[in-house]
């Protein structure tokens, strides 16, 4: 009958007996993955919840944890060597330095320019020798800034240099610049850095991986000689290298940050270094590893990175700024089969709307030159170009330092066109003013001229006239070169710091950031400032608050749905 029932079907066998689960190890730092979710029924009656909340509440407390120090972006002000401010600084020597604008204000700056263009080059083709030769090293330096150093901190008034690497002072002085006139004009001591007086000083042993390799030591123990020579005048810095604390005062923390550089003791200098052109020392901000941008980006501080705007007769310096979105860039090449210095490659030239296709050419990026210099067949080209487009009379100065000038006047000044440089991908930088005026005795303008000089060698250097009123971003973490235009103004929301730390002895951070300090009444003070806001570059402190607290919301919601 098919209505009959069927019998029960038979019970199901036992599951065979299995050896209890091993339980599974935790790694450090990780979470487990949760059961999966049975419809209607809650995990909260699994075992491992007890584990799994509080490395939850780890996870948010991380979160809600400061940013790392290496997030900053600092800056502290440049004053140019000829400029007011500077000439009061200098005490006897400024007073017989030549009137802003006037002829021999542009003899000087070129005189410069051109011993520094003939030891450029000789300094880059040389290869492995002893001491330290960095391409750029040399008197003729444009901005200076102040720093701290050792512990206690002594302030330095120092030389800055994209062409150089090392960081010396004058320290156990044999012969060194006099200071006594400086003291006159500044609201403190010019010190001469004593390394036996800081507590946290020592000196760098000749085993050492930056002792440079010739130095002459006769044992790995012994401290690292070095020796910069210049090549020309008898200009030269000599003595040991040192390993000390350079103070950062950190917006961020609003706490001063120490950094372990290594450090000059320059006892000995000569030529002229004597003569007051860089009486308090130098800081290099070059590629090389000793360099104190590439210590503070090795230390985790700041990006590997750093940036320079300049106005006519001062600036500033970020450390750790990418720049913005928006700027152009072009990579850094190599010279002499080395990344030894900040070099470009220049595509073509462009005088208003004329290019010159057969105008190629590569081209140091140096804050320490005045005025841009082109190899020998460009310069002819932009500058016969330029005279044809300019609307004035040419005119001839008795010892003139530029060759093409032009007379004007206060009441009529001629249009003049522009000069480009472009580079590859269609990147153009143009040289907001490619001229200089010209004043009469009285300070009139009496003409103007173009504002270039003829290169020795067929490398280029791109000098402070074009990178007036532009923000240039040295890029070593991309390896590139960035710019766009600005004003240079202080940051906003700035905040004037000290200038020196707090005189409590805290453990010293290895290589900070950059650099907030003051300064005395001659020199403006540092300010710890917010460069501007980048795509790529470290984030402020808003936006890592923002960003803390998405964190903060997205966990807290990970928790209620991961219990319930």
């Amino acid at each position: 009958d098919r209505h009959a029932p069927h019998p029960p079907p038979p019970p199901p066998p036992p599951p065979p007996r299995s050896s209890p689960p091993t339980p599974q190890t935790l790694a450090p730092g990780s979470l487990l993955r949760p059961p999966p979710r049975i419809p209607g029924r809650s995990v909260v009656g699994s075992p491992d919840p007890p584990m799994r909340l509080p490395l939850l509440l780890l996870a948010l407390l991380a979160a809600a944890a400061p940013a790392p120090a290496a997030s900053a972006t600092l800056s502290t002000r440049m004053v140019h060597r000829l400029s007011d401010e500077a000439r009061l600084a200098a005490g006897p020597h400024g007073a017989r330095w030549p009137r802003h604008g006037s002829g021999g204000y542009y003899r000087a700056l070129v005189r410069s320019d051109l011993q520094r263009q003939k030891r450029k080059h000789q300094l880059l083709s040389v290869s492995e020798a002893g001491g330290i030769f960095s391409p750029g090293n040399d008197f003729g330096w444009l901005y200076y800034t102040w720093v701290d150093v050792g512990t206690p901190n002594t302030s330095f008034m120092v030389a800055l240099d994209t062409g150089s690497d090392l960081f010396w002072v004058p320290c156990d002085c044999i012969e060194c610049a006099p200071l006594a006139g400086y003291r006159e004009t500044l609201d403190r001591d010019l010190g001469i850095y004593k390394p036996a007086e800081s507590t946290t000083s020592r000196h760098l042993p000749c085993s050492h991986e930056l002792c440079p390799p010739g130095s002459g030591c006769s044992s790995p123990k012994q401290p690292c000689p070095y020796s910069t020579d210049y090549l020309q005048e008898n200009t030269t810095s000599s003595g040991l290298l040192i390993e000390d604390i350079l103070h950062l005062d950190s917006r961020e923390s609003h706490a001063p940050v120490k950094a372990s550089v290594v450090i000059g003791c320059g006892r000995k200098q000569s030529g002229s270094y004597l003569d007051g052109i860089a009486p308090d020392g130098l800081l290099g901000l070059g590629m090389a590893d000793i360099s104190v941008p590439s210590f503070l980006a090795r230390a985790g501080l700041v990006r590997n990175s750093f940036s320079m705007c300049f106005k006519e007769d001062s600036g500033r310096i970020f450390f750790g700024d990418q720049g913005v979105s928006i700027q152009q860039s072009t990579p850094f090449v190599p010279l002499y089969g080395k990344y030894q210095t900040y070099a470009v490659n220049v595509d073509k030239s462009c005088v208003g709307h004329k290019c010159f296709e057969a105008t190629s050419f590569e081209a140091l990026v140096d804050s320490g030159t005045s005025f841009t210099a082109l190899p020998l067949n460009v310069y002819k080209a932009v500058a016969v170009e330029f005279d044809k487009q300019v609307h004035a009379p040419r005119i001839t100065q008795e010892d003139a330092s530029f060759e093409y000038c032009y007379s004007a006047s206060p009441l009529k000044m001629p249009d003049v066109p522009t000069v480009t440089l472009t580079f590859a991908a269609n990147k153009s930088f143009q040289a907001v003013n490619p001229t200089i005026v010209l004043k009469d005795g009285e300070g009139s303008v009496a003409g103007f001229c173009l504002a270039l000089q003829k290169s020795p060698e067929p490398i280029g250097i791109i000098g402070q006239n074009f990178l007036t009123g532009y923000h240039i971003v040295f890029d070593k973490e991309n390896m590139k070169l960035g710019w766009y235009r600005s004003e240079c103004h202080d940051p906003d929301n700035s905040t004037t710091v000290p200038l020196g730390p707090s005189q409590h002895n805290s453990p010293g951070v290895p290589l900070p950031s950059s650099e907030q300090q003051t300064s005395p009444t001659v020199t403006p003070p540092a300010v710890a400032g917010k460069a501007p806001t980048s795509s790529s570059g470290p984030p402020s402190n808003l936006h890592r608050l923002l960003a803390n607290c998405c964190s903060l919301l997205l966990l807290t919601i990970s928790t209620v749905f991961f219990i319930s």
